[in-house]
């Protein structure tokens, strides 16, 4: 998640989880997604405030994740991502806490900032030393405040910094085709998971890249 992806390539896939999951049920559909398409980061996003919950849920994707390969960052809960051997933690509230969290975890752990759409919190939360920056939504939401992260954004970020960009929020393939060119990962979680087979709603929603 360090560097960013060359303009020519494709980008990545950033796997969201369910805010609420049984681990012992969603392990399963998790392997089957990932061995199934390519996955370039998890993050663990529950909506639960429960340690032990978190912990079991943690438990449950690391071991998947590990077993591929694949990083597992978490939301929210930073003093948790080094006690459960998580790779890193996704803070939802931009450049906040980025310095002193890169000085507690070390230049190894993986930390992304959550920056809406605001350009300032992106560079801020870069500076501060971020490894990637998410903008959202790209799509129409009736979450937050209902602005959109729009394309201009990403395109500038594109061509002018260095940290990687995540495009996520309400995606559609027609979205995935327009954003392509200009972040380096699509975040996707909550487009798939409801779905019988998250794995072909998943490679359905990111088909445009493969054209």
């Amino acid at each position: 998640m360090s560097e960013q992806a060359d303009p020519k390539e494709r980008p990545q896939l950033y796997l969201i989880s369910p805010p609420a999951f049984d681990p012992a049920e969603f392990a399963p559909r998790l392997a089957h997604v990932l061995d199934g398409i390519e996955i370039a980061c998890l993050r663990l996003t529950l909506a639960a405030t429960d340690e032990d919950l978190i912990s079991r849920a943690a438990d449950a994707l690391r071991t998947v994740a590990h077993e591929r390969d694949i990083p597992l960052v978490i939301e929210h809960h930073a003093l948790l991502a080094e006690r459960l051997g998580l790779d890193g933690v996704h803070l939802p509230e931009g450049q906040r806490g980025v310095r002193k969290l890169r000085d507690e975890l070390g230049a190894d752990a993986i930390i992304g900032a959550a920056c809406g759409n605001s350009r300032h919190d992106g560079l801020n939360a870069a500076e501060a030393g971020a490894d990637y920056v998410s903008f959202a939504p790209i799509g129409d939401s009736p979450l937050g405040s209902g602005e959109r992260a729009e394309h201009d954004l990403f395109a500038w970020w594109s061509e002018v910094i260095e940290v990687p960009v995540v495009a996520e929020g309400a995606l559609s393939a027609e979205l995935v085709e327009k954003f392509a060119p200009v972040t380096d990962f699509f975040a996707i979680g909550a487009e798939i998971w409801d779905n019988d087979d998250p794995l072909a709603a998943l490679k359905t929603l990111v088909a445009p890249l493969d054209g």
